[in-house]
């Protein structure tokens, strides 16, 4: 594979080294992380499936939140010290781990109860849901090719849910209300960047995130064995490893670059379902999942040829 940071070429039956080419490099760089990024989040959601078969739902992800807390605020707060924290927006802070605690729960929810691969693939539904709560909540104009899209992509999120005569199924609820929640967080944290730094957006995330965690525990914590607690520091461990690199994938290189990539994630599920607990990908699994991707990858390129007209124009 050839790589942006030598390339050689052929002129008068010589052979040079062209200069290395930064904005190639970055894109590059940007997909290596990116793919990092979806294996650490799959690991994350199989470890979750795992713990949650024993364990209470709250317990596995306070001590998800917890470990992932813990170890950024280890590598930050020694450099930056509560400075860290530093922001005019507090509120929009707290709705937004308020939110994020609610999709993450629901996402584990829906891994208990239904093949990993078919939850995640539900959860890719996101950014339409993202662009419908922007059409309804931020009155964004949306064209016959969006609303098209959007159509498209929700007929394939129902061949995924493969709902029976009278309802969806319950995991496909959850995996639903996930999504939901994922689009919203979207749509709310937009104009945060704008002020925020990379740290503080992530140190305000884990930290509320934790504390709204904390409330479920509520409902029941059992001690864990030796082999278990390992477990629950690995989840902890590859979730903040995701979280890590695909905001380092989005700060390297633009979303439409790297963003298709995040559909691998689609590929480590399946493939951790099936060798760990046995799923075999359904027809409608995988027709769906195409559906759903191919939705979401149109959306995303047609929202980047809308701005790249307005700046045109």
């Amino acid at each position: 594979m050839m790589t942006a940071d030598t390339q050689a070429s052929t002129s008068t039956g010589a052979i040079r080294i062209e200069a290395p080419n930064p904005a190639a490099s970055n894109v590059s760089r940007g997909i290596i992380c990116m793919i990092i990024a979806t294996i650490a989040f799959a690991i994350t959601h199989a470890l979750s499936k795992w713990l949650v078969g024993t364990y209470p739902v709250g317990q596995v992800m306070f001590s998800r939140s917890l470990v992932g807390f813990a170890t950024c605020a280890a590598f930050l707060l020694p450099v930056h010290g509560t400075s860290v924290f530093a922001t005019k927006i507090p509120t929009a802070h707290w709705l937004r781990g308020l939110s994020q605690s609610f999709s993450q729960t629901f996402s584990v929810l829906a891994f208990s109860l239904m093949p990993l691969a078919s939850a995640i693939s539900i959860n890719f539904s996101a950014p339409l849901w993202t662009a419908l709560v922007a059409i309804i909540w931020l009155k964004e104009r949306a064209g016959p090719a969006r609303w098209t899209v959007l159509f498209i992509g929700f007929s394939g999120v129902l061949i995924v849910a493969n709902p029976g005569l009278d309802s969806l199924t319950l995991g496909a609820i959850f995996a639903l209300l996930n999504a939901i929640m994922l689009g919203t967080v979207t749509v709310a944290v937009r104009g945060m960047t704008r002020t925020e730094s990379v740290n503080t957006l992530l140190i305000w995330q884990l930290a509320t995130v934790l504390v709204f965690h904390s409330l479920l525990l509520v409902f029941g914590v059992k001690l864990p064995t030796p082999r278990d607690l390992s477990l629950f520091i690995m989840c902890g461990l590859a979730n903040l490893v995701g979280q890590v690199f695909w905001t380092k994938a989005l700060m390297l290189a633009p979303a439409t670059a790297v963003s298709p990539f995040f559909y691998f994630m689609l590929v480590w599920a399946a493939a951790i379902g099936y060798v760990v607990w046995g799923n075999v990908p359904t027809p409608a699994l995988m027709a769906g999942s195409c559906i759903v991707v191919a939705s979401g990858l149109f959306l995303l390129w047609h929202e980047a040829q809308a701005k790249r007209r307005a700046k045109v124009a």
